[in-house]
């Protein structure tokens, strides 16, 4: 039997159209894994996750609708939006480059309807009442975000080219790979780096994370590449690694590889949101353990925290808030020393130095030149020094009080000076005949040569290297007695003697100086009585202990007469010496 022609309305064909398109991306959906439908953001009844429906089985909803949805919030946008007012992300950084981050707009808003907690999630414009939900907002945890975006990485700001040739440390958006995009304003959004729609990567991110790759689309760092963090295939410690790496249907991600240090890279320290510290957006609130996590007693790095609870240290803990990446670097507004002022983890290396350049632990930090000018990356370890213990207002009095006080190591040894350790250029003294070989009176010196770990591998020890911290004050390598009076005994003097042999120190050989022996051990006095470690105005290195050299008539005064030979007018260990011949 025939039938009659059937007439299909436009209206009926689009229907039709569209209803199957829906069964084609389903399927498509059902037959992809990492689609929407396996992972949290399916909040139907079906959901893999812990929030979900009671009773409704459509998957879209909760986000779009067909008919009736906004038609000025999304793309067939259905869940009712947030009228939260957020805090925004604010840096020194932005600041500087004169950026402020507003309100959030395009698909972070969107986004955020659900995820700062304050719109029930079964709250759509396509079902009246609602959908009844086993949990009804947005549960505590790192999902929901809350109205508190400051510890949040930014978003709903303009990315452009003039932005990342100011800041320095951004690409071209140009050159952005086109699953890492920005909107159609050319502002970066929570869809610059998710895809609420693919889990593939886990946490929804666009792209594979591993060694930080995500994060490198955008961030360029010149010295990251080869750094210890970018590289190294040591482990993280165990607490740490169970809170690193994207997550999928609820669970970490975790590879084989996945608790090394390279693998985990720039997510190690950092976090993309509820940052601890949220200038930086680090993971601890505590600038130090964001360091000390990994370089402690069970961390891939050596083990720098007990050297920090030494009786002599740099102070890490005393101003941990204080350190600002834009900070003045010699009189910052509160003076301080974190592990970041020495340090640079985006380029420090394993790779060594020779006595007139930085060891790769030091490579790309900031420093102070030997006149005084600003450098970007140190080339000697004292133009470091320099930056606290140079032209600082606050670096404090002198251990020993002198007769000529200096207390600005930059100036103390400047080549002009009369006498000083050859840390910047070689020495004055051409006879030197207490230097123990391979020494001669053309080498240099480091700081680290006598500011260094007690027990690190210059003392035969496998600690850390470096002024961390040390049982000597201050900060000594090795035991050096400050003070008059105790018996003689040449390992109080260690580190002088560590280049100087104390058989021609301790004699009265012509080569030498010959009372040395008679002061050190007939007068107890200690070689810091009489010599400056670092410089002095005098020869020799002869800066006077006013704690026990006095005046003799209103007089402290010596004279080089030649190699070996002076005189002296004071007052020192009962006697008084005037005009006294050596």
């Amino acid at each position: 039997m025939n039938r009659a022609p059937q007439f299909v309305s436009g209206r009926q064909r689009l229907s039709a159209v569209v209803v199957g398109l829906v069964f084609l991306a389903l399927a498509a959906f059902a037959d992809n894994p990492n689609s929407i439908i396996y992972s949290r953001h399916n909040l139907s009844v079906s959901s893999p996750g812990p929030v979900h429906a009671t009773t409704e089985s459509d998957v879209c909803v909760f986000c779009h609708a067909p008919h009736g949805a906004s038609a000025t919030d999304g793309p067939l946008w259905n869940h009712q939006m947030s009228a939260a007012a957020y805090t925004p992300y604010s840096s020194a950084t932005l600041t500087a480059l004169n950026v402020t981050i507003g309100q959030p707009n395009g698909s972070s808003r969107l986004c955020l309807s659900c995820h700062d907690g304050t719109v029930a999630l079964g709250l759509v414009g396509s079902r009246a009442g609602g959908i009844s939900m086993n949990t009804a907002a947005m549960p505590a945890g790192l999902d929901n975000l809350g109205t508190d975006l400051s510890s949040d990485h930014p978003v709903s700001f303009t990315y452009d080219a003039p932005l990342a040739t100011a800041a320095g440390d951004l690409v071209d958006p140009g050159t952005l790979p086109p699953e890492v995009a920005l909107d159609r304003n050319g502002q970066l959004q929570c869809t610059t780096c998710h895809d609420p729609h693919n889990n593939q990567y886990g946490s929804f991110l666009v792209r594979d994370n591993t060694g930080s790759a995500l994060c490198l689309t955008c961030h360029t760092l010149p010295d990251w590449s080869g750094s210890a963090h970018a590289v190294s295939s040591k482990l993280l410690p165990v607490a740490l690694a169970v809170q690193v790496g994207p997550a999928k249907n609820g669970n970490l991600i975790k590879a084989s590889v996945s608790a090394s240090v390279a693998h985990t890279a720039c997510a190690s320290c950092h976090v993309p949101h509820a940052a601890g510290a949220k200038l930086e957006l680090m993971r601890f609130s505590t600038p130090e353990k964001n360091c000390i996590d990994c370089h402690a007693g069970d961390g891939p790095g050596k083990n720098v925290s007990v050297d920090l609870k030494k009786l002599s240290a740099h102070p890490v803990s005393m101003e941990p808030d204080a350190h600002n990446a834009r900070e003045d670097l010699v009189n910052p507004p509160v003076r301080h020393v974190t592990c970041v002022d020495c340090h640079n983890p985006h380029a420090s290396s394993g790779a060594p130095g020779a006595k007139t350049q930085v060891a790769g632990a030091l490579a790309g930090v900031a420093g102070v030149s030997a006149g005084g000018g600003r450098l970007p990356a140190v080339i000697h370890e004292y133009e470091l020094c320099f930056r606290c213990h140079g032209d600082s207002a606050g670096r404090g009095p002198a251990l020993v009080p002198r007769q000529f006080v200096q207390t600005n190591t930059r100036l103390e040894f400047n080549p002009g000076s009369t006498s000083f350790h050859p840390l910047e250029s070689v020495g004055k003294n051409a006879g030197v005949p207490s230097l123990i070989p391979p020494l001669t009176t053309s080498s240099l010196v480091g700081c680290g040569d006598c500011h260094n770990n007690d027990q690190g591998s210059a003392t035969g020890g496998a600690g850390a290297n470096g002024p961390h911290g040390s049982a000597f004050a201050p900060l000594l390598e090795r035991m050096l007695l400050l003070t008059d009076g105790s018996p003689y005994n040449p390992a109080n003097f260690a580190l002088c003697y560590k280049c100087h042999s104390s058989s021609v120190v301790d004699s009265s050989l012509a080569t030498s100086w010959p009372n040395h022996r008679t002061h050190i051990e007939d007068y107890k006095a200690a070689c810091t009585t009489c010599h400056d470690s670092h410089a002095a105005t005098q020869p020799h290195l002869i800066n006077f202990n006013t704690a026990y050299v006095q005046p003799l008539h209103g007089v402290i005064n010596y004279s080089s007469t030649g190699m070996n030979h002076g005189n002296c007018t004071l007052s020192c260990h009962g006697k008084d010496h005037k005009n006294l011949a050596y």
